[in-house]
This record gives C-alpha cells, sequence and structure tokens, in this order.
C-alpha cells in the first residue's frame, strides 16, 4: 500500500488522523529539499518519462481515481457544498482525460531549465550568461480542485522543482489518488518520489506550519478564495505567488459584432460559473444597441442566468433583479451576473480599476482605437479582445497546464506555467581577472 493510500485509510478509520503536526512537517519539508536538489540537475529525458508514465498510470487507474472522487464527492455534498464547489471537485471522464493529456502536454514543452536567457562579453573579457534555475521547493495550497494536483506536480517536476501540496480536505482522496500516480511516474524514471508529496493530513494546523517553513520552502501559490488567500497572506513568511479573486468582466462596446457579443458573453459566463474566468460583470456601453442588449439578457436569463442589475439594465428586461453596491465587488462562482451601463470604454476602464481584481478583462468591439484604448489603460493580468474571458487558462495559452493565475506584478503574472516555476542565475566565466 502507498503512503497516501495508507493515510486515505487511516483518515477513513474512525479516529481520523492524529499525526504530530511540526514532527510531520519537518519530515515532509526535509525530504522535499533533499528531493529539489536532486530535481535540479535531472535531464530533461528523466523528467519527461516521469511525466509520460505518471499519464499512463493516471489512464490505467482511471476508475479508481473516479472511484475516490466519488467518495470525495458524496462526503462534499452531505456537508452542503455549494453547487459552484461541486462542480469544481467533480471528476468525470472528460476531465480525467485533460488531466492526462495536460502531464503529457507538459511534457512535450521544452525544458527551461538551463536555458540562457542572455550573454554578453565585457570589455575586460568576462564572459556573462544569464540562465534559468529552478525555485526550488514550492508549496501550493488550493480548495477543491483535483486537477489542480494534476497540473501543479507536473509543472513544478517539468521545471525542476519539488512541490508540497495541500489541497482542500473535500478533494482529499482524489488528490491522494492522483499524487500516487504521479510518484509513480518519478519511482519509474529514477527521481526521488519525494519530490511531489501531498499533506497527508486534512488539520489546518499543517497549513500555518507550512507558511513558516523559509528553511524548506522558496515560495507559496495559494490558489482558492478571498479567506484562503487573506489568511495565508497574513500569516505566511515565505514569498507568495497570489492568486487572487476572479472578478472578471466583460464590456460590450457601442461597435460590438452583434453575433459576436451574444455568443461570447453566454460563454463568457455560463460555460463554467465556477471557474476563476468566468465572467461575473458585464458592462454595456451607453450608446450600445438596446436589441442587442436585451437579446444577450434573454441569452443569460434563457439558460438560468439570475441577472443583477443596475436601473439601465432593469428597464431592458422586468426579470433582472436590481443590483445592490457588493455585487460590483463579489466573484459569485454561480450563475448570477452582475450589468451595468457605462459611458464607453473609458467608463468600462473606471469601474474595472474601481471593482475589479486585475485578474481577466475582456472588450467585444469592432473599433480598433477602442480595443487599443482597453488593453493599454487597463492594467490587467489578461485583457482579451473579443474573446470570452475563460480562456484565461494556461492551457489555452500553450503552457500546458498551470498553477493558477497570478495578479501580482512581481516575477510571476497572468498564468503560472513552467518558465514562470523559474528563476535565473549569472554565470561569469573569466581568464584570471581581478578587479582594480
Amino acid at each position: 500500500m502507498t503512503a497516501t493510500a495508507e493515510v486515505v485509510k487511516k483518515m477513513d478509520a474512525p479516529g481520523g488522523l492524529t499525526d504530530d503536526i511540526a514532527q510531520l512537517m519537518q519530515g515532509i519539508g526535509r525530504a522535499a529539499k533533499d528531493a529539489a536538489g536532486v530535481l535540479a540537475t535531472a535531464t530533461t529525458a528523466a523528467k519527461n518519462k516521469a511525466l509520460t508514465t505518471a499519464a499512463d498510470v493516471v489512464y490505467a487507474r482511471r476508475a479508481d481515481i473516479l472511484a475516490a472522487n466519488a467518495k470525495d464527492m458524496q462526503a462534499a455534498q452531505e456537508k452542503g457544498l455549494s453547487k459552484a464547489m461541486l462542480d469544481r471537485l467533480m471528476l468525470n471522464h472528460p476531465r480525467m482525460e485533460s488531466i492526462i493529456q495536460g502531464l503529457r502536454d507538459i511534457a512535450a514543452l521544452p525544458d527551461p531549465v538551463g536555458t540562457v536567457l542572455a550573454a554578453w562579453d565585457r570589455p575586460n573579457g568576462l564572459r556573462i550568461q544569464r540562465v534559468r534555475v529552478p525555485l526550488g521547493v514550492i508549496g501550493i495550497i488550493y480548495e477543491a480542485r483535483p486537477n489542480v494536483t494534476a497540473d501543479a506536480g507536473g509543472l513544478c517536476l517539468k521545471a525542476g522543482n519539488a512541490c508540497i501540496l495541500r489541497g482542500g480536505s473535500e478533494s482529499f482522496r482524489s488528490s491522494a489518488a492522483l499524487v500516487d500516480a504521479l510518484q509513480a511516474g518519478l519511482a519509474a524514471a529514477g527521481l526521488p518520489v519525494t519530490a511531489i508529496q501531498l499533506l497527508p493530513t486534512t488539520d489546518r494546523a499543517a497549513v500555518g506550519r507550512m507558511l513558516t517553513m523559509t528553511e524548506f520552502i522558496d515560495v507559496i501559490v495559494p490558489r482558492g478564495g478571498k479567506s484562503l488567500i487573506e489568511r495565508v497572506t497574513a500569516e505566511s513568511r515565505i514569498p507568495l505567488f497570489k492568486h487572487l479573486e476572479g472578478i472578471c468582466h466583460t464590456y460590450v462596446d457601442a461597435a460590438a459584432d452583434p453575433e459576436k457579443a451574444r455568443k461570447v458573453v453566454l460563454n463568457a459566463k455560463m460555460r463554467r460559473t465556477g471557474i476563476c474566468g468566468a465572467t461575473e460583470t458585464l458592462l454595456v456601453d451607453r450608446r450600445a444597441d438596446k436589441a442587442l442588449v436585451k437579446a444577450i439578457l434573454d441569452d443569460l436569463i434563457g439558460v438560468g442566468c439570475e441577472v443583477r442589475g443596475d436601473a439601465d439594465i432593469q428597464a431592458l428586461d422586468s426579470r433582472v433583479v436590481a443590483a445592490r453596491l457588493e455585487d460590483w465587488d463579489t466573484e459569485y462562482l454561480d450563475a448570477i451576473l452582475s450589468a451595468k451601463v457605462v459611458d464607453g470604454v473609458d467608463g468600462a476602464i473606471e469601474h474595472i480599476r474601481r471593482h475589479g481584481s486585475q485578474h481577466t478583462d475582456a472588450i467585444l468591439t469592432e473599433n480598433p482605437a477602442a480595443a487599443e484604448r482597453f488593453v493599454t489603460r487597463l492594467d490587467s493580468a489578461i485583457v482579451l479582445v473579443n474573446a470570452s474571458t475563460q480562456f484565461a487558462d494556461g492551457g489555452e495559452f500553450g503552457m500546458g497546464a498551470e498553477i493558477g493565475i497570478s495578479t501580482g506584478k512581481l516575477h510571476a503574472r497572468g498564468p503560472v506555467g513552467v518558465e514562470q516555476l523559474t528563476s535565473f542565475k549569472y554565470v561569469v566565466r573569466g581568464s584570471g581577472q581581478c578587479r582594480p
């Protein structure tokens, strides 16, 4: 029986898990640090073998992984988790295929480690190179999304990093089954299985300890709701790649193409309402065709989306509920959308600057000047023109997968993929030079 399977067995037994958290975390941290040293110099072939083998193991064990997820789903339903959270937690055959393909896509990416980013010669004969290197040990804290387990483990591995995963308690069994597959891949490639570890406890105290392990962990990536981000920000002594709320906007300009606008808005909100790239607020140019706006509202309400609008939006459809002030600052992660009429592109930018989370925002327009003004003046991590905000995803960007969308401005911004999980060092070669 594997280590994670043993933990699941203990978790399901009467009494649950009673590990000494401090001692447990010390052992996990030390093992991760040791594994990171090996992974930093692992060959591209070894890392790719680990990833492709892991994908094969996930495929071979997909029935077991789905069975583990079914137990997680049952427990989550009994706890009364929201529909959006249940959607995030659920695995099915298409999502399993996505996980498998994601691991293979990561394996196919160029290895960033050792890449020479820049090189130059000094007049004194020194040859200077800036070279990509792994970050070291990455701690990832996330909520009920088991696919993040595979994405994070795979990306960290390809970038030469060890990782410590702390998924939501709701997805513990699913994540444990996926980590077993990832570790099988590591073992097949002759790499330390402790390069990818899942915290073997659902005790929240383990998170608190993890956030202070400066001697072992180099960066923390929190991915989840506002309360999780606030806790990690307040308690962490380790640098963060922060993935804040996805209060994403779609702005329909007066020059929007009607067919595109209807199609994109519906997809941006309703394709999957529980993901961070889902549009939460619709902004409409005051000069936009009223018939188009009515059609957009009818499309949304017709598929079960509750629209909360300002007075101008309410005037267009009696089914629109009056928006409250807090609606403009809410990430619903549900079939709810706030909607407001604004004065052109500048009005949209002003609203987004005041209420957005600098995650992802889109403009729908056929006016190149309006599009340019929007993308130039709006400082969000991802800005789209005539495309759905649901494309805010590393896999859709050709990055194989992502750990999250960083809304900060230091080191990594936007989708955090393989390259963003590296740093660099300077290699200086001389021939006996001494500084005068």
